[in-house]
């Protein structure tokens, strides 16, 4: 039987997380800090430890992808998405997710999206096709790759949490196990998103709305409008340069992953993952330094870096007011838990993705939920087989890629609807996501983990 008391103390970290939400930024990180000294000095909760590990993971991860960032090696990268692109402009729908995810797989953010966005909103009304079709789903498939992502905040955090663990079949899970479930339910699931998409909404010629809209020859300039490319850009060789050493050290990061024998061994163990992630992502920033002519002080200028920042401060916070509040109340809610968790494991999934609509982030519901469930008893196949269920901030229209889509869409047909639930988003959301996460559970029981 769960005490009172946790349900108390519980309330407070839901106000700490609902109101940190609301003010977004920094602010989640921040008022967590209120929630630990409540739950310290007025409940005489021991204070847990602040997932230190993790957060060096983060920063190091945010420190290369940035130094990427600030020497001009994401162009290339978006460049070359937007060839893929015009090259076949009725498959718009089906191209433009897939070219987010893949560049958030490559980057490990899903804010490599905002530079897409008005690219494809271009191929699209200039193709005739409804600009909600692709935008609302390409936002959706740039936040699912994350999660995909061996440079991603959300994976590294994975990794280093469950560094250690063992699977079913006996291997141990580490960064190639959970890619091995992510990448493939991932692709099935920006497909069935995309898919859906096609017959979305009215085909542009049949809205009456947007065709009044268009009536006016102002509107339907600024509708239509000059077109954002990159095509016919020349990027130097270092920026060049800087995108190829970005990617050899992901492969590298890889490579050890899925070969134990090449890590150096210490006291009979062979060098933890997240470890040799903080090296790699640390080098490849020093050598875009060193050999892109890169300038160390536009990186902390750059739109990742800050991103980062808050990814880090909300894990900081969330992560450790969280795991003071369920340390403190472990026994009894593995006596609670480990029957439900067992008879009905999806609930595991449903649990992460609300906690990531609350915290707004993929990697602080990671940083939440994954250990907690791991100690009551949620068996390591489960929690990595349903890990695709971290992404769940679509449900309100209010994240930053989610904003930017609808300010993008000139047309309009992307929206908010007057309830606020049924907006542009939230469908493809959860057909990718759910999709992605009954994939991946299936892969766990094909690969022997469930």
């Amino acid at each position: 039987m769960i005490p009172t008391i946790f349900w108390i103390e519980l309330l407070v970290v839901l106000i700490c997380l609902f109101y940190g939400a609301r003010k977004g930024g920094m602010a989640l990180g921040l008022i967590s800090g209120i929630g630990l000294i409540v739950l310290v000095f007025c409940f005489h909760v021991k204070p847990g430890k602040p997932p230190v590990d993790v957060i060096l993971t983060i920063l190091a991860v945010i420190m290369g992808s940035a130094t990427l960032q600030a020497s001009g090696g994401l162009d290339c990268l978006l460049q070359i998405a937007e060839k893929a692109l015009r090259s076949h402009p009725r498959l718009v729908v089906y191209i433009a997710p897939y070219c987010a995810w893949i560049l958030t797989i490559l980057c490990g953010t899903g804010h490599t999206v905002y530079t897409l966005l008005p690219i494809i909103y271009d191929v699209a009304i200039k193709t005739g096709i409804r600009p909600e079709r692709p935008m609302a789903a390409s936002t959706i498939a740039a936040q699912m790759g994350i999660i995909c992502s061996p440079a991603s905040v959300a994976l590294v955090s994975a990794v280093a949490l469950l560094d250690g663990h063992t699977l079913p079949n006996g291997q141990a899970v580490n960064l190639l196990t959970i890619l091995s479930v992510t990448i493939p339910a991932g692709f099935i699931g920006v497909f069935a998103e995309a898919t859906y998409s096609v017959f979305r909404g009215k085909d542009l010629d049949k809205d009456p709305e947007f065709q009044k809209l268009i009536s006016d020859p102002e509107q339907k300039e600024y509708v239509y409008g000059d077109s954002t490319t990159l095509l016919g850009k020349k990027f130097a060789k270092s920026q060049w340069a800087a995108l190829w050493i970005f990617l050899g050290c992901v492969a590298i990061v890889a490579v050890f992953g899925a070969t134990k024998g090449l890590r150096p061994v210490f006291g009979g163990k062979a060098m933890s993952m997240t470890l040799i992630i903080q090296m790699m992502m640390l080098t490849a920033g020093a050598l875009m330094v060193i050999f892109c002519r890169t300038r160390a002080a536009d990186v902390g200028k750059s739109s990742v870096f800050r991103a980062g920042a808050v990814a880090i401060a909300a894990v900081y916070g969330v992560a450790w007011m969280s795991d003071s509040l369920f340390q403190a109340h472990l026994p009894e809610l593995k006596v609670a838990l480990t029957g439900a968790v067992t008879s009905y494991p999806w609930l595991y999934a449903v649990v992460l993705l609300v906690v990531s609509k609350f915290v707004n982030s993929q990697a602080a519901a990671v940083a939440i939920i994954l250990p907690v469930a791991v100690q009551v008893g949620v068996p390591t196949g489960i929690a990595v087989s349903m890990i695709s269920a971290c992404y769940g901030y679509y449900i309100l229209p209010t994240y930053p890629s989610d904003l930017a889509a609808l300010q993008f869409d000139r047309s309009g047909t992307t929206h908010i609807g007057k309830f606020v639930i049924n907006h542009s988003f939230i469908l493809p959301g959860l057909i990718g996501v759910i999709t992605a996460t009954v994939v991946g559970a299936i892969l766990g029981y094909l690969y022997g983990w469930l």
